[in-house]
């Protein structure tokens, strides 16, 4: 395993990022699981991991600060002194609102950990992977999410505008990087079953929405992971600057 490409997810720990975390590792890539908060869970997926002939590391860092993104790259460096992809799952909700009521407190943090962190964490990643900085290449996923070309009006506009600047984002960056062997690209996903709507105070809501999917019932963390995967293997060569719905139609 010591030639094995190295992947960085962060927000690895739970729901989609944990779930790519499993299925990137069954694929063959060395995966460093970043968290926040949650050791145990983190440790437990890497264990997981592990016992079933993969390998897997943890980093605590928050992605909406410099100290957590430079902790981040260090341990990534420390542990496997390479980086051959990203997946930018690291993201927060917050609790149902209107834009009129949002404070400056939580657009700053929303927008420090969804957009400004992300785009550290891949400015960072590029530093490692680009042929122009002696890199081998790579390739980068954004988890975006169907809010962008929604809006999310009566419920997180902010949220909706975050991700809007993720697939601004990804574009651009794919255009930038494409001739130094890196690709970029998203998926997003839709209403996914996972502990996210809790955080922002709606923990029925993938169950309650179901009758709005065309496809009439939520996704899985597992169905995302799948695209994210397929992204990053070498079946997607020829793909850069592509944002992929993983939404059931919505």
């Amino acid at each position: 395993m010591i030639d094995a490409r190295v992947l960085l997810v962060t927000g690895g720990s739970r729901g989609i990022g944990a779930a790519v975390c499993r299925k990137a590792a069954s694929q063959g890539w060395q995966v460093m699981i970043n968290y926040v908060s949650n050791e145990a869970a983190a440790r437990a997926l890497a264990d997981e991991i592990n016992a079933g002939g993969g390998v897997a590391k943890i980093i605590q860092g928050d992605t909406g600060t410099e100290e957590g993104i430079a902790a981040i790259f260090a341990a990534v460096d420390q542990a496997f002194g390479r980086l051959d992809g990203l997946v930018n799952n690291a993201g927060v909700v917050d609790l149902k609102a209107r834009l009129d009521t949002f404070s400056r407190e939580r657009l700053e943090r929303m927008f420090n950990i969804n957009v400004i962190g992300a785009i550290r964490c891949a400015a960072e990643s590029v530093k490692r992977m680009s042929t122009a900085h002696g890199g081998r290449g790579g390739v980068i996923v954004n988890v975006s999410s169907v809010a962008a070309l929604l809006g999310g009006p009566n419920f997180y506009i902010d949220y909706a505008a975050s991700k809007g600047a993720i697939d601004s984002m990804t574009v651009g960056l794919s255009k930038e990087v494409a001739a130094e062997g890196i690709r970029v690209n998203a998926v997003r996903p839709g209403i996914i079953d996972t502990d996210i709507h809790a955080s922002g105070g709606t923990p029925d809501r993938a169950r309650e929405t179901a009758r709005d999917i065309p496809i009439q019932r939520p996704g899985s963390a597992d169905e995302v992971a799948d695209a994210v995967t397929y992204l990053l293997s070498s079946q997607a060569s020829y793909i850069t600057g592509a944002i992929l719905n993983v939404s059931g139609g919505r």
